[in-house]
């Protein structure tokens, strides 16, 4: 009779409760496997489901909170403060805010998926079905993206109602906001795998993610900044962002729209690749 698969044999493709050496692999040769559409869609679709029947929470509450922002600063700073010719100081601090929630919203989605599903317990449902670690990042990191996007757009619908905003090249705010959105649910993977409470989510969120927010020129153009100060913005990789991204509004900006670009890609490329490797191991998954 012949002997019936266990779990963690590498039997179950991808688990990743699976062995290491196993994992993301049900070739006993350990060929890597490709990416299967339907259980990543029926993931991607998950996810975004989660955030899309708590919108007041997730959509309306940074809408208020950005259009507070623009109320206090824009009258406050309105018609004292130029940074870019032609551009007020409220129509310029617009898209600074937009990606602002844009990445503090991507990251939220997949780090609070992760660690609401650890400590409830239902992580075990994730970690039975046949999802391959590529395919879980592929879906989380795409429903963070999801989840950013429609806050940014609501952000600027709701500014076309009372500002004039140029958006002067387009394709550079798509890819901004995917790169930005992207590294960002990628490094909301890695905080949730490594979160074992919410109280450890909310300091890395308010600890880490926030300051480098709102220190990423979101307010002001970092040429204002002096000296000591200026230099310790420009290893802010959010700042580059920040700044690709209003580029694609007003086609002026602090810094090359190229050298923001490989920045934000670079961003992405280590953030998801950390994300994906913990993944593949199994980081703080398996008992």
């Amino acid at each position: 009779m012949p002997e019936l698969p266990t779990l963690g044999s590498g039997a179950t493709r991808g688990n990743p409760c699976a062995s290491p050496s196993r994992l993301g692999t049900s070739d006993p040769r350990g060929l890597p496997q490709g990416v299967h559409l339907t259980p990543t869609l029926t993931l991607f679709r998950k996810e975004v489901l989660r955030f899309a029947k708590v919108w007041l929470q997730t959509i309306a509450a940074p809408l208020v909170t950005t259009l507070l922002y623009l109320l206090v600063f824009g009258h406050a700073l309105g018609g004292r403060v130029t940074v870019y010719p032609g551009v007020d100081y409220t129509t310029f601090i617009v898209p600074g805010l937009m990606m602002m929630s844009v990445l503090q919203n991507a990251f939220a989605n997949s780090s609070s998926s992760l660690i609401q599903s650890k400590v409830t317990g239902n992580i075990v449902f994730l970690l039975l079905s046949p999802l391959s670690p590529t395919e879980i990042f592929l879906a989380m990191t795409a429903a963070a993206i999801v989840r950013g996007a429609a806050v940014g757009l609501a952000i600027l619908a709701l500014a076309l109602l009372y500002l004039q905003i140029p958006i002067l090249h387009p394709l550079w705010v798509v890819i901004f906001t995917i790169l930005g959105a992207g590294g960002m649910g990628a490094l909301g993977i890695i905080a949730g795998l490594w979160a074992e409470k919410f109280d450890q989510i909310a300091g890395f969120q308010n600890f880490l993610i926030m300051p480098l927010t709102f220190l990423a020129g979101v307010f002001y153009s970092v040429q204002s900044l002096p000296g000591v100060w200026r230099s310790f913005s420009m290893v802010n990789p959010f700042l580059y962002i920040i700044d690709g991204f209003r580029y694609g509004f007003f086609a002026d900006a602090d810094v090359s729209v190229w050298v923001s670009l490989a920045v934000a890609l670079v961003f992405f490329l280590l953030a998801g690749g950390w994300a994906w490797w913990l993944l593949y191991r199994g980081y703080k998954l398996r008992p």
